[in-house]
């Protein structure tokens, strides 16, 4: 019962904000070149559908991939952090302060880099996803209990026992943390990297059919944007409880 009020207060709230597109830009006057009727959004999207099912294919492979390449990189510097004092002095200050440059900035370097092929995108998006998994991983390395820590070093522990049966499960949260906020930022550096340059994709799609003034078609390219960074969330709490289970067990 209480995750049908939760679920029902939430599907009357959805159905709210449906109405008020549909029937509060009409009424304020808005062209629908501007804000669209959501049913004719739906009607683009039933009518594209080809189109847009193979755009949004490869925006979600891109995200995808550079979402793995951001976990193992995130993971393998917050490791090294963790483990070395000349990282913890050095690397981690660089790792702050790079946040300081805007990313956009940096997409159209990657673009030079990597030409106009999937690795551009797959670049972009790491750009946007290391940053949290490895701030998040380390903090979660800090997080470790220094009594259990002290007690394992004393009963005899190896630095690889210490860091597998302590390290690993203090900075698990911490890493899904991060991971959920890079699953959904990855669709965005998709995006991104496609406005930048690229054939084909929704940040492609969208790109052209808004210098067609086609608001409906840009609004449906919204959506299904909207939808893979719901889809690349749920999977990443999926995960998170699977291995919360399998620990769980153990």
């Amino acid at each position: 019962m209480k995750r049908l009020r939760h679920y029902g207060s939430f599907a009357v709230f959805l159905l709210l904000l449906a109405l008020l597109w549909e029937y509060g830009a009409p009424l304020a006057g808005v062209p629908s070149y501007i804000v669209p009727r959501l049913s004719d959004v739906f009607a683009t999207m039933w009518e594209e559908r080809e189109a847009l099912a193979h755009h949004a294919f490869i925006t979600l492979r891109e995200a995808v991939l550079g979402l793995l390449l951001s976990v193992i990189a995130g993971c393998a510097l917050a490791v090294w952090v963790q483990a070395s004092k000349l990282a913890r002095r050095f690397v981690y200050p660089l790792l702050i302060a790079s946040q300081t440059i805007p990313i956009i900035a940096l997409s159209p370097i990657m673009v030079m880099w990597f030409g106009y092929e999937i690795w551009s995108k797959i670049a972009v998006v790491v750009l946007f996803c290391f940053f949290p998994i490895a701030v998040n991983t380390i903090d979660g390395f800090k997080s470790v209990d220094r009594d259990i820590l002290e007690l394992m070093r004393t009963m005899g522990g190896t630095r690889r026992n210490i860091f597998r049966k302590l390290y690993v499960p203090s900075a698990l949260p911490s890493f899904f943390s991060g991971l959920r906020i890079a699953a959904t930022i990855s669709v965005a550096g998709a995006t991104i990297g496609e406005w930048l340059g690229a054939d084909a994709g929704l940040g492609t799609f969208s790109k052209r059919a808004s210098g067609m003034m086609r608001a409906d078609a840009v609004f449906a390219a919204v959506i299904l944007l909207s939808v893979l960074g719901i889809l690349l969330f749920a999977a990443v709490k999926w995960l998170e409880r699977s291995f919360a289970a399998t620990r769980y067990k153990e």
